[in-house]
């Protein structure tokens, strides 16, 4: 059996990490990883970096290389590859499965503004605050550059590219973040509004705990659906047993 997996996050190297030990002898695990982060955290297995050339690219991988099952455990907002590896599947004839950790779910106390995009968040943040803590990524910062009244705290794992705000401080970071750490950062910038994705997980979570203590209100981008008649799990675990049903 050869399993693909499209990685890049936690779940993803967890479930690599499972099938190395649950897959019977002579059973291949390939993790893919997109390459836009400098250092990615490996996973056990065989691993390649890089695109495939779009949904007929990754179409022909899959029988060139003969794969059983295809995973796909991209982050929860890389919504193209999700696309191509629905329409991949379904012309290789290959299994898939989307592995999706769960959203976040708003509690008392919350102020939370669900947006549908980048653009809509840089619509409604001036009625909200003037100083911004940006934890979206590094990609998509154009949508914010003409936010010239703003000042911004950008937080990601690698430098930003393209436009970007023109007050901004960026701070290069990698999760899981602490309670503590995420007060501080509040307290010492004097933020006032918090920009984040529904990407869910708990590594990314207590920003939101530390903006509901401090009354500030967030902008919550909505993720992108997973393509319809693909099965989800979410869990490595229940991923595991997805995987185990196909080989009876």
């Amino acid at each position: 059996m050869h399993v693909l997996v499209l990685g890049g996050t936690t779940e993803a190297r967890r479930l690599a990490e499972s099938l190395a030990g649950t897959l019977p002898a002579g059973a291949r695990v390939t993790s893919s990883l997109a390459g836009r982060v400098a250092g990615p955290k490996l996973p056990p297995g065989e691993v390649r970096v890089g695109g495939f050339g779009g949904a007929d690219g990754l179409a022909e991988w899959l029988r060139t290389h003969r794969v059983d099952a295809l995973i796909d455990a991209t982050h929860p907002f890389a919504g193209t590859i999700s696309f191509h590896a629905a329409s991949a599947a379904a012309v290789a004839h290959v299994p898939l499965l989307a592995l999706r950790r769960p959203g976040w779910v708003p509690v008392d106390g919350d102020r939370w503004h669900p947006v549908g995009s980048l653009d809509e968040a840089a619509a409604v943040l001036p009625t909200l605050g003037r100083r911004v803590f940006l934890t979206t990524g590094r990609m998509g910062l154009a949508a914010f550059a003409g936010l010239d009244s703003l000042w911004f705290l950008m937080r990601s794992v690698d430098a930003p590219e393209g436009p970007c705000p023109a007050r901004m401080e960026v701070l290069l970071d990698r999760g899981p973040f602490t309670l503590d750490g995420e007060r501080e950062l509040i307290r010492r910038h004097r933020l006032d509004v918090l920009v984040t994705k529904d990407s869910g997980g708990d590594a990314t979570a207590p920003k939101l705990a530390a903006a509901r203590e401090a009354g500030i209100p967030v902008v919550v981008v909505r993720r992108p659906p997973v393509p319809e008649g693909v099965p989800v799990a979410a869990t490595p675990e229940a991923a595991v047993e997805w995987l185990a049903g196909l080989r009876g």
